[in-house]
């Protein structure tokens, strides 16, 4: 799924981002992150197993560039605190 960038004529990329949580970390991490099929393919996992998606746009831009098994910078803990929240509600 591609559509055109609205600022610089780039194909859109789909992106994905999969996040954990470790009581005994001091924060979560990324623990899979695609782009295009990959984002697709890491959906379709989420999906496979129950896991709820959250179509976040802008977080996954902001943590896109970071490495998979990097912990969520600090000024991203709210927002991250509330797909948590999220995640729970969403699973009953």
């Amino acid at each position: 799924m591609s559509r055109p960038d609205v600022g610089g004529g780039r194909e859109f990329r789909e992106r994905a981002i999969a996040l954990k949580y470790v009581p005994e970390l001091p924060a979560p991490f990324i623990v899979a992150k695609g782009e295009g099929r990959a984002a697709e393919r890491l959906k379709q996992i989420a999906r496979d197993a129950g896991v709820p998606i959250l179509e976040e746009e802008n977080l996954v831009d902001l943590l896109f560039p970071d490495d998979i098994g990097t912990l969520v910078p600090v000024e991203f803990y709210e927002i991250v605190a509330k797909v948590f929240a999220w995640v729970r509600t969403s699973e009953g």
